[in-house]
């Protein structure tokens, strides 16, 4: 089917989940395909690493919160605290070994609401190690004419990327 990667299980989720996780992983070990084996995780510094690395899983798909709306409200923080969060929790995995790949959840209301907050996440990113990062349209808002716009500002300030 030429699938390069999957995302399979969030961490935390259950011991049932991890224990499936981990046969998963055993399998993808013995045949070469363990980095392409990724799982949700979590900002909370070594929680959702430490489960993922415990399974044996080598990448983590990070949810951060992609609008100022859901960080002010769900999490009660500032960009700042938010900021040292992330980039603490990315820290933590390379200790470990991990690849991280970062959610921006709720990226698309996030730009049209907060451009500034959204752009000044991916400048963030963009100085760590982070392979990929994935901007949803978590509740699938966006008109193509603006996908296109979003992602041609973003790329005009990082045009390698």
């Amino acid at each position: 089917m030429k699938i390069d990667r999957i995302e399979v299980a969030s961490a935390l989720v259950s011991e049932g989940e991890k224990s499936s996780i981990t046969r998963i992983l055993k399998w993808a070990g013995e045949n070469g395909f363990t980095d392409q084996i990724e799982m949700l995780g979590f900002v909370d510094h070594h929680k959702s690493v430490d489960w993922i690395h415990e399974t044996g899983g080598r990448v983590i798909n990070m949810l951060t919160k992609g609008s100022l709306k859901h960080l002010q409200f769900q999490l009660r923080k500032t960009p700042g605290e938010h900021f040292r969060d992330i980039e603490k929790t990315i820290s933590y995995a390379e200790q470990k070994k991990m690849a991280v790949n970062v959610y921006l959840e709720d990226w698309s209301n996030g730009f049209i609401d907060s451009r500034d907050y959204a752009m000044d996440l991916i400048r963030m990113l963009s100085g760590t190690p982070v392979r990929r990062i994935m901007l949803p349209d978590t509740l699938g808002i966006l008109y193509p004419g603006q996908v296109f716009e979003f992602f041609t500002t973003i790329k005009k300030e990082f045009p390698d990327s």
